[in-house]
Order: structure tokens, then sequence, then C-alpha cells
């Protein structure tokens, strides 16, 4: 597969701030209104949220903001038909259970686990491999896959 021609058929966007990002689903919706595609990618949706709303003092904002792009991301989906994949960040839990299998937890807590229907979580193998685990889902059994 030539890589040209398989980027012919690829809309790109990179947000620069949370606003932004709201902003570049409205262009999204024009764009797939004219055209028909099938996945919407966002790379790290928690991110840009996590560097505009800072502190414990803006984390109800930062929830009601982030909670408002995932309902939005939800509605292209069922409008268009389109498949969304979203990647996050993780951080240490520091509930103080570091002996725990996995101490590591989503950043955006319930709002981002309400809004994903299957979420997988991506690791290190030995070597080059890497590891997908199902995380939750309603269909599929928590397994993990090379």
């Amino acid at each position: 597969l030539d890589p040209a021609v398989a980027l012919e058929n690829v809309a790109y966007a990179r947000a620069h701030n949370s606003e932004h990002q709201m902003e570049l689903l409205k262009l999204a919706a024009a764009i797939m209104s004219q055209d028909r595609y099938a996945l919407i990618v966002v790379d790290s949706a928690t991110a840009l949220f996590r560097t505009d709303y800072t502190g414990r003092g803006e984390l109800s904002e930062r929830q009601m903001q982030m909670a408002q792009f995932l309902r939005q991301l939800t509605r292209l989906a069922e409008e268009f038909g389109v498949a969304v994949f979203i990647t996050n960040q993780v951080v240490a839990n520091p509930d103080g259970m570091s002996f725990a299998k996995d101490s590591t937890k989503p950043i955006g807590g319930n709002i981002i686990a309400h809004a994903s229907t299957t979420r997988l979580r991506l690791r290190k193998g030995r070597g080059e491999n890497r590891i997908c685990t199902v995380f939750d889902s309603p269909t599929l059994p928590e397994a993990d896959a090379q």
C-alpha cells in the first residue's frame, strides 16, 4: 500500500488547547457531512484539558469541559456512524497500594470510563513486544493479546 495514496483518505488536525479541540469537533462534523468517514482518532483526549485547567480549584470545570467534549464525540459517532478511538494518559495511583499488580489509573476518572464502551490498556512487554489488555467491555472478556 502506497502511504501517499492511503493518506489521501485521511483528514487530520492538531489542537493547540482544549477550546481549539472542541472547535475541531465542529469542523469534523462539517467535513463528515460532505464525505464518508469511518473512524475518528483523538490522541490524548485529556492532555489539553489537564494543561488548560490546573489544580484542584479548576478540577470541576475541567471535568465538565471534558464531559462536553466526550458527549460531542459520542454525538458524532451516532450521527455519522463512525467509530471513535481515543488515547489517554495514566498516572500512578496514590492510594498506597504500590504492591498491586498495576498501580496506574487513567486520567479523567469516571467521565472517561462512562463515555467509553470498550477500554483497552497498552503496556510494554518483553523486548519490542506490546501487550493489549481488554480492561472493560460489555461484550469482550478481560484478556491479553500480544
